[in-house]
């Protein structure tokens, strides 16, 4: 179980530059501390560590981190529902996406293991949020329930 929030155990101190670089996927070369922070004696910044590579995890060197260390269930638990919590799903231009959202392609995308494009400005209905991933969602386009990434769609 995870600490209560006002508990001491549950707080770790973070640097400005940490705090700037909370939400940004792209900067790899900041959180290379996360290799040496994950394998603290305090769950509080194991947990920390873990949320922010869990939220990175479609980057290799993210998961090499994460396999890296033989950390307690619990803790990798705390860490990623403290991700799920914080978990917003945005379109390429910062707008919130929603289950059941319509979102319009912003660019013509190749679909992968068939043999059409999508073109740009496709109306896609009624989306799906992918769990555990803030980059993806799911659509049907031409019949067929497809991944699309986020950076590649507008909320309609």
């Amino acid at each position: 179980m995870s600490p209560k929030e006002d508990e001491i155990e549950s707080q770790v101190a973070i640097c400005s530059s940490c705090e700037v670089n909370l939400s940004n996927k792209d900067a790899r070369d900041h959180w290379q501390c996360l290799s040496g922070s994950i394998w603290s004696q305090e769950p509080a910044v194991q947990a920390l560590s873990y949320r922010i590579l869990y939220g990175m995890k479609d980057q290799s060197w993210a998961i090499d981190i994460m396999e890296s260390i033989d950390m307690d269930e619990e803790i990798k638990e705390w860490g990623a529902s403290i991700y799920e919590i914080t978990m917003v799903h945005q379109d390429a231009f910062g707008n919130v996406l929603e289950n059941g959202d319509n979102v319009v392609l912003t660019q013509a995308l190749k679909v992968r293991g068939t043999n059409f494009t999508a073109s740009k400005g496709t109306v896609v209905k009624k989306i799906r949020l992918v769990a555990n991933n803030t980059g993806q969602i799911e659509g049907k386009i031409n019949d067929q329930v497809i991944v699309i990434l986020t950076q590649f769609v507008k909320k309609n």
